[in-house]
């Protein structure tokens, strides 16, 4: 029988940064237990791996962060609007997006090839490509999905209902999206008129998936979701645990972390009294959005650390991007970083008392892992999922819209700042408690979890031999 050490592991994520670092963390912590891993996705990709991981795929020692075996260029199909270095969601302009999908589901060949080369015991793959694993089905591979539960669970349950012909209520009514954010899912819909609607592609990748369906969760959190997703696909559901950096950073890494202005305005100032904000490398804020979060963070008072980013090629100077005076009115008690700033390390910082957050789902898992309580602002896709379970589990409270979601009482975005790390008022207390004793939770049972999923890839690897 081939001896575990010899598995060879695919991975093959998103071509967004937010999907491709918790397959980075997977692939550590698979190569920590002795299997193989190959890690495939485009130049660009690549590239920013080899750069920020201080990788080396010629060492031998995939102990510390030299844990991914070999990096494997996937090739996309050549678009004139899309050159090689927008093969990626990182910095990418917005209006290209439905573009990089479709020249993504057009790599099919390149990926064949992959599969074909390699011929892996295993490959796991990401939710919104169910044509890799089609391909890894004619290659005899098993293909275990990797996604997270709440919003799949969502999303599937709406699809398996309209495939059977039902109209069952979702069982769980604390997960919903709102009238302004169903419009807006249905409007990217439209624009993706070459795709299948994600919804759909969901559940394709569901009915594809080995018999087992990893997610990068946490029992505590999203138990009943992935009981529930178990029962409606007929599928093994397994936690994987919050697949965010551990503490396994460079020496260099550290260094330059540390020396960083965020990292040194933090040290700078009370326990618990910084709120640090940021939505993500992948969503850009509007002109007004801008606006009304400047004028929030202004009318709390609060200490702040704030990120900003813009798409590539489409940078604005900050005084020109914020309005005007703020960073002058706002100089004493609050930074704005422009594309990057350290964000495991701010948010492990005693300093830091709030995630001010679009609630992607890494956020969402580094905020519980680091006991930061959550000021939920969701802005695009399953974020609005993500929040309402943020409030309902009580570690986070939701930044209210109007009804046509819009951010345009400033007030509120202070009042939920002040209430959480200025003024600590009762209710902001709670969520501090609350944010803390999860994280504590997550670090005593994390790996039992972890041990089962490993157990379950390992037989996977072992039914393809």
């Amino acid at each position: 029988m081939k001896e575990s050490n010899t598995f060879r592991i695919l991975m093959f994520p998103w071509l967004a940064h937010g999907h491709i670092s918790p397959f980075i963390e997977l692939s550590k912590r698979l190569a920590k237990n002795k299997f193989k891993i190959y890690f495939c996705s485009t130049e660009i990709n690549l590239n920013f791996i080899k750069e920020s991981k201080g990788f080396d795929e010629n060492s031998s020692d995939h102990s510390i962060q030299l844990s991914i075996a070999k990096l494997v260029r996937l090739d996309l199909p050549d678009f004139p609007e899309l050159p090689p270095h927008y093969h990626t969601i990182k910095n990418l302009p917005p209006h290209l997006t439905s573009t990089l999908k479709l020249a993504f589901r057009m790599s099919k060949t390149s990926f064949s090839n992959i599969l074909n080369t390699l011929k892996p015991d295993l490959q796991i793959y990401d939710v919104l490509q169910s044509w890799a694993a089609e391909l890894a089905a004619l290659n005899s591979i098993p293909s275990p999905l990797i996604i997270g539960a709440v919003n799949i669970s969502f999303f599937y349950h709406g699809t398996n209902c309209r495939v059977s012909g039902t109209n069952e209520t979702y069982p769980f009514s604390e997960i919903f999206f709102r009238d302004y954010e169903m419009k807006k899912i249905i409007a990217t819909y439209q624009e993706l008129t070459k795709l299948e609607s994600e919804e759909a592609e969901v559940f394709k990748c569901f009915e594809l998936s080995s018999d087992i369906v990893l997610v990068k969760s946490w029992t505590e959190i999203e138990g009943r979701y992935i009981d529930h997703l178990s029962l409606c696909s007929g599928k093994k559901v397994v936690s994987v645990g919050p697949l965010n950096n551990q503490d396994d950073d460079t020496k260099e890494e550290e260094e330059q972390e540390d020396n960083s202005d965020s990292i040194k305005f933090l040290n700078s100032k009370d326990e618990s009294s910084v709120v640090y904000v940021s939505f993500g490398s992948e969503y850009f804020l509007s002109k007004e959005e801008r606006e009304e979060i400047a004028y929030g963070l202004e009318l709390s008072n609060a200490n702040f650390i704030w990120v900003v980013i813009f798409p590539m090629g489409h940078a604005v100077a900050l005084e020109e991007a914020l309005p005007e005076g703020f960073l002058h009115r706002v100089k004493e008690r609050g930074i704005v970083v422009d594309g990057w700033a350290p964000q495991a390390k701010i948010l492990q910082h005693p300093n830091t008392g709030g995630f001010l957050s679009h609630c992607g789902w890494g956020s969402v898992m580094e905020s519980i892992y680091d006991g930061v309580p959550l000021l939920a602002l969701p802005m695009q896709h399953d974020q609005p999922l993500n929040a309402r379970l943020v409030v309902d589990v009580g570690f986070g409270i939701e930044i209210l819209r109007d009804e046509d979601g819009q951010i345009n009482r400033e007030e509120v975005v202070a009042k939920v700042i002040n209430m959480v790390v200025v003024e600590k008022t009762k209710a902001g207390e709670l969520l501090t408690q609350k944010a803390r004793e999860m994280s504590n939770n997550l670090r005593e049972e994390g790996e039992e979890e972890w041990n089962e999923a490993v157990g379950k890839v390992r037989n996977l690897c072992r039914k393809n031999v």
